[in-house]
């Protein structure tokens, strides 16, 4: 025990020796991955939950996913353990297999729920499922492999290939700017909204008259917001208006916009918008698919069922709100490139968008079996159902060519071992995914909030100067929570008070019942990227986050 007032003396040298460890080095890499395979993978079947089929109350329901350590099929049908270095050298690829609980549900009967295997998944080297974890340095020489090699890279087909950390936008936060519009200078609030892997730019926009605007996809040209607000339930003048600001001179901007408005009632609102996204059908089929639109594509990340209404309209206020702060000069611009609007996709998040859209592509395969395997009147067994290479395919396909989901390129690299420094800085490497042809000056430039981040000389020379960066060396990267109770708990101990939603009472015309007449052909209607192909304005950061849609790993095919 020291007493009190002691002065604790500690070398640098013992400091920096605790600090820059090889461990340290991929960590972030090893970090992500290991949070991938213990909650990513089940978030993933847990969102799907079931697999449906056309057959008449026949379904299949998805339990558990489990990963094994990784293993090699050897040509006489022996499964034998599999280390790194034996991969590199018979160009195997390091993976190991999955196995998923699924279970038949005909009618009211389930079947015993039987264990699948569905696929190979690529493992990351010195990941806790990796064969050489937890083994001393004596075992890693005889089994081939470096003790000094960091990890944190894949083995695909005999190559080394690492996923790179990709630098995007803040999702869900609203960021603000000044635009441009036939000579006018207007304010722009946008939102990149994303939800399961789906992302979609809402854009809230103060143009001519003080008349508020929003775009958001599946639906052309741009909504009046008193339009859309009605449409969302808040139907009286003054909740409109409260649910923007008290603030007397945004009200006034407010009433001005009320003057102008098209629609009094949900109902019109409701009609309005069917029109624009339906136009030329029948008036049911109009407002139910304006339900469908407003449920699905505004504002995904605050939830798709009608409850969730009075969430969007109030983040809606939120947006209108910030739009005629700037006017005011309340605010300035956001800075697109202030580290605090950065978030950096790590390999557990590009794993996870990439899962997403293999599993998908599983769950239409099974699907197609099953239904298959009905028609001749043989047994359903979900083990005889599954092709395992379908998902095996899809996932290490991408990693051997760096072509992932959502259109990216060069997602994966080659592991640079042109000697042990380069293959550690090809490991802590931050990529942009800005248009190389384009100058982003700004975008380019050293920021003050990469200080202590980011390295300011390690960048390349030529088209990728700025936009290819390196980790510094005490960087410590801050990871999201998926159990929002602690945040808000936290908040709450600091005495912040929750907001008050402001709404009327909620009316859903049109909207009874599950929509089975029509769902599944709206379900097959995918988003509509139209908007900023037709307008001329650019809308932001850069080519990459222009479309309205970015299905990044969202439900489509590749």
């Amino acid at each position: 025990m020291h007493k009190e007032g002691a002065i604790i003396a500690l070398s640098k040298g013992q400091i920096a020796n605790s600090f820059f460890t090889k461990d340290k080095i991929v960590q972030h890499h090893i970090d992500s991955y290991n949070k991938f395979l213990e909650s990513g993978l089940q978030k993933i079947i847990d969102e799907q939950k079931i697999i449906e089929t056309d057959l008449e109350d026949t379904y299949i329901k998805l339990g558990k996913i489990r990963v094994e350590n990784p293993i090699v099929k050897e040509a006489d049908g022996a499964i034998e353990r599999l280390y790194p270095n034996e991969a590199r050298l018979r160009n195997l690829s390091y993976s190991a297999p999955l196995y998923l609980q699924m279970s038949v549900v005909e009618g009211e009967e389930e079947k015993e729920p039987q264990e699948a295997k569905i696929g190979q998944l690529p493992v990351m080297i010195k990941s806790n499922i990796c064969n050489l974890q937890d083994i001393t340095d004596e075992e890693m020489v005889k089994f081939g492999e470096d003790p000094l090699d960091p990890g944190g890279y894949f083995i695909v087909n005999g190559t080394e290939r690492v996923v790179m950390t990709l630098e995007d936008l803040a999702p869900n936060k609203i960021l603000t700017e000044f635009g441009e519009r036939y000579g006018d200078t207007i304010e722009v609030a946008k939102v990149f909204s994303q939800r399961r892997g789906y992302r979609a730019l809402v854009v809230v926009e103060r143009g001519r008259k003080s008349l508020l605007e929003v775009s958001f996809p599946s639906i052309s040209g741009r909504v009046n917001f008193i339009t859309l607000m009605r449409a969302l339930g808040v139907e009286t003048d003054e909740d409109l208006v409260k649910i923007v600001s008290t603030d007397p001179e945004i009200m006034k901007f407010m009433f001005e916009n009320l003057e102008e408005a098209e629609v009094d009632t949900m109902e019109e609102a409701m009609e309005k918008i069917g029109s624009r996204v339906a136009s030329g059908q029948a008036r049911d089929y109009q407002i139910k698919r304006a339900n469908y639109v407003i449920d699905r594509y505004l504002l995904p990340h605050l939830g798709n069922e009608p409850v969730n209404r009075v969430a969007k309209a109030n983040f809606l206020g939120r947006m209108a709100e910030s739009c005629f702060e700037l006017a005011l000069g309340k605010r300035t611009e956001d800075d697109k490139d202030h580290y605090s609007n950065k978030r950096l996709k790590l390999t557990g998040d590009l794993m996870e968008d990439l899962f997403r859209v293999a599993f998908n592509r599983l769950s239409r395969d099974v699907k197609y079996q099953l239904e298959r395997a009905n028609m001749r009147n043989r047994e359903l067994n979900v083990i005889t159902l599954v092709r395992a290479d379908v998902l095996t395919d899809r996932l290490q396909h991408p990693l051997a060519t760096g072509n992932w989901v959502g259109g990216r390129t060069g997602v994966s690299q080659l592991l640079d071992r042109t000697d042990y420094i380069s293959t550690l800085s090809h490991l802590r490497r931050v990529i942009s995914p800005l248009s190389r042809a384009q100058p982003h000056f700004e975008a380019r430039d050293l920021h003050p909030t990469q200080w202590g981040r980011l390295c300011p000389s390690e960048t390349p020379e030529g088209p990728n100067c700025g936009l290819v960066k390196n980790f510094a060396q005490m960087v410590e990267l801050s990871t999201g929570t998926d159990d929002d109770r602690v945040i808000k708990n936290i908040l709450y101990d600091l005495s912040v008070v929750p907001t008050k939603l402001h709404s009327t009472s909620m009316k859903l015309p049109g909207y009874e019942g599950e929509l089975e007449d029509y769902i599944e052909e709206l379900d097959n209607i995918q988003p509509a990227e139209q908007e900023e192909e037709k307008s001329s304005e650019p809308l932001g950061y850069a080519n990459y986050s222009d479309t309205l849609d970015d299905s990044i790993g969202g439900n489509v095919d590749e």
